[in-house]
């Protein structure tokens, strides 16, 4: 059975990945200071309007939450976030 600190996919707290947030809106390029080192996409939405994907490497699980935090003070409802990648 997986240890409390790491699970079956070698997934820790402090173990850096790659991941994918997707939120409703448009964010602007000039957010991206806040987000930290993620690239960014945007497209048409399932329902209308617009979405963003940020991709990019995130250190460990505080900066995730991080940029999840920072992306709900900026307003944007969160669709998705998605492990693409373990480092």
């Amino acid at each position: 059975m997986p240890s409390a600190i790491e699970n079956d996919v070698g997934l820790s707290l402090g173990r850096a990945a790659v991941y994918r947030l997707v939120v409703q809106g448009a964010v602007a390029e000039q957010l991206l200071d806040r987000l930290g080192d993620l690239h960014i996409g945007a497209g048409p939405g399932a329902h209308g309007g617009t979405t963003t994907t940020l991709t990019g490497r995130i250190r460990d699980q505080a900066q995730l939450i991080g940029v999840v935090n920072s992306l709900y003070e900026m307003r944007f409802p969160i669709l998705a976030v998605e492990l693409l990648e373990l480092e």
